[in-house]
C-alpha cells in the first residue's frame, strides 16, 4: 500500500493524536495543523492526499471557509476533504452530505467521537483503496 499523506486540521489535540495513532498504525503518514490558516499553508507546502478538517475552530465555521477555499483553488479542488463534527452534538444542526453539498463542499461527514475502525474505513474508501 503506497504510503498516503493524511492532513488533520483540528484544534483538539486529543482528539489529533488519538486519529494519528489510528491512522499511522494503519500505514499512513499523518500531518496536522491546529486552525484553519495553519491547515491551508500546509495543504500548499504538504500536498496532502486527503483532509480531515474539523468545523469548529477559532469560530463556529471556520472548518467550512477552509473547505470552500480549498474547492475554488484548481490546485487543491480535488484532494478528499472529510468533515469532522460535533456540531449537531453542541447546536442541534444536522449535516445531510446529499442536501448541503453545494453549502458544503466536502467528501464526507464524521461525527464526533471517531470510531477509530470506522475512520480507517472512510479514509481507505475516499482514497479509492
Amino acid at each position: 500500500m503506497p504510503n498516503k499523506k493524511i492532513l488533520i486540521i483540528d484544534d483538539d489535540i486529543d482528539l489529533v493524536e488519538a486519529m494519528r495513532m489510528t491512522l499511522e498504525g494503519a500505514g499512513f503518514n499523518v500531518i496536522d495543523a491546529q486552525d484553519g490558516k495553519k491547515g491551508l499553508e500546509k495543504v500548499q507546502s504538504e500536498k496532502p492526499d486527503l483532509i480531515l478538517l474539523d468545523v469548529m475552530m477559532g469560530s463556529m465555521d471556520e472548518g467550512f471557509h477552509v473547505s470552500y477555499t480549498l474547492r475554488n483553488d484548481p490546485e487543491t479542488e480535488d484532494i478528499p476533504i472529510i468533515m469532522l463534527t460535533a456540531v449537531g452534538q453542541e447546536t442541534g444542526f444536522e449535516f445531510d452530505k446529499d442536501k448541503d453539498e453545494d453549502f458544503i463542499p466536502v467528501n464526507e461527514f464524521i461525527e464526533k467521537p471517531v470510531d477509530p475502525d470506522y475512520l480507517i474505513e472512510v479514509v481507505k474508501k475516499n482514497l479509492g483503496m
